[in-house]
């Protein structure tokens, strides 16, 4: 009788204390002053357990996996959640109204298109490398595969951003990664802060370690949560972030912004089945940061070659800083350049239907500055079916 009266009372006691550690949780999820009680502390998903990697195209993933499905190259991206803002996945958007940039009363830009129209986001440099930012439509000239097109506006605008923050997982950045993620930090608020980002780890694969979100706490805890391994999928990493953006990505312009200290050795694509994923979900701009300066001159050559061609085929800039030191500038750098830049908008003088790369150059000219260099992708995958796309203006 004791030993039956012995166990209820720890059965007792365990029930108990499970109902104790319930309520507060209970009470927290249903009280609204609790959850946003900024004294509380968050509470943290355990980092013991297996992280979500997301796949690249074409890669099988184990059925016990969860994982965000990547769309084909061929076909328009999956739809972004409702409350999302409608977007265009390319940079085409059509639609029936005029052409051009319209900002309305309350504050929202409005990208009008019609169907063919192309927009392009342009950097101009003076022969200083120093930004340009008074030019007009009459300044730019634009050619699709060779053949002059008519611009039909260009405008500086300061639009928010959606960005893929990806970080190289492999263990020899383990030593570099406190300098990388305050680099990658400093990057996020020197940027609009309308822009929202998603952060990706990768090693032998890749892993989103946060998704899409403005709150630079939540996207610089993304950062931090890293577990170095030993090999580099970077172009695995590359396509399936391309897909993210495109599938959850609720602004029109994009970036993906790279940073990795070797070449890639685990990817099951190759350097330019990763350029053409990129190209063919209406590619975003893709910055690159190579910490090169441990590599030998071999492997260091190689890295930098693929590196360097994600970002000149998007209109992007690789960038290979001689030191960590570098890294924190470059940062804010890659912040300003992502700014100061302008869309320009043209009629592409072939249907969009008939489908096929188009090689796509633009020169800028202005008697008062000199020669000047402009910086864009180098050719895009059209897209036939777009919308007309609101804006936030990032000045309210």
């Amino acid at each position: 009788m004791f030993l039956i009266l012995s166990l209820l009372g720890w059965g007792g006691m365990a029930v108990f204390s499970q109902m104790v550690n319930a309520a507060p949780a209970q009470t927290q999820a249903g009280n609204p002053a609790v959850m946003n009680d900024p004294t509380r502390p968050e509470i943290q998903p355990p980092l013991d357990i297996d992280r979500d990697p997301i796949p690249s195209p074409d890669i099988n993933v184990s059925p016990t996996t969860t994982a965000i499905p990547p769309s084909s190259p061929s076909a328009p991206a999956a739809p972004a959640a409702a409350s999302r803002t409608t977007k265009s996945t390319a940079n085409q958007v059509t639609g029936s109204q005029a052409n051009g940039i319209e900002k309305q009363q309350n504050g929202v830009y409005i990208l009008h298109a019609n169907v063919d129209e192309v927009l392009l986001n342009c950097a101009v440099m003076d022969a200083k490398g120093q930004p340009v930012m008074d030019l007009s439509r009459d300044n730019f000239r634009v050619w699709e595969d060779g053949v002059p097109q008519t611009v039909n506006s260009a405008q500086h605008l300061d639009l928010p951003v959606s960005m893929g923050i990806l970080i190289d997982d492999s263990g020899s950045m383990r030593d570099k990664r406190a300098t990388v993620n305050a680099a990658a930090y400093h990057l996020l608020n020197a940027s609009n802060p309308e822009d929202e980002a998603f952060v990706v780890n990768f090693s032998d694969r890749p892993y989103l370690d946060q998704g899409f979100t403005t709150d630079r706490v939540a996207l610089d805890r993304g950062m931090s949560r890293y577990d170095p391994a030993g090999t580099t999928a970077l172009y695995d990493a590359v396509a399936a972030s391309a897909d993210e953006l495109a599938r959850n990505g609720k602004n029109r312009k994009q970036v993906l912004l790279i940073i990795t200290d070797g070449s890639d050795n685990a990817s099951r694509l190759s350097l330019q089945e990763a350029i053409r994923r990129v190209q063919g979900l209406a590619g975003p701009v893709v910055y690159t940061i190579g910490l090169l300066f441990e590599d030998e001159p071999g492997e260091s050559e190689q890295a930098r070659g693929a590196l360097e061609a994600l970002s000149q085929e998007t209109g992007g800039v690789a960038y290979f800083p001689r030191s960590l030191d570098d890294v924190y500038s470059i940062a804010a750098e890659v912040a300003r350049d992502i700014r100061e830049q302008y869309v320009v908008d043209y009629h592409s003088s072939r249907p969009f239907n008939l489908g096929g790369y188009r090689s796509v150059r633009v020169e800028a000219s202005s008697p008062r500055h000199g020669p000047l260099l402009v910086r864009t992708k180098r050719g895009y995958y059209p897209k036939a079916e777009q919308k007309t796309q609101p804006v936030q203006d990032a000045e309210q």
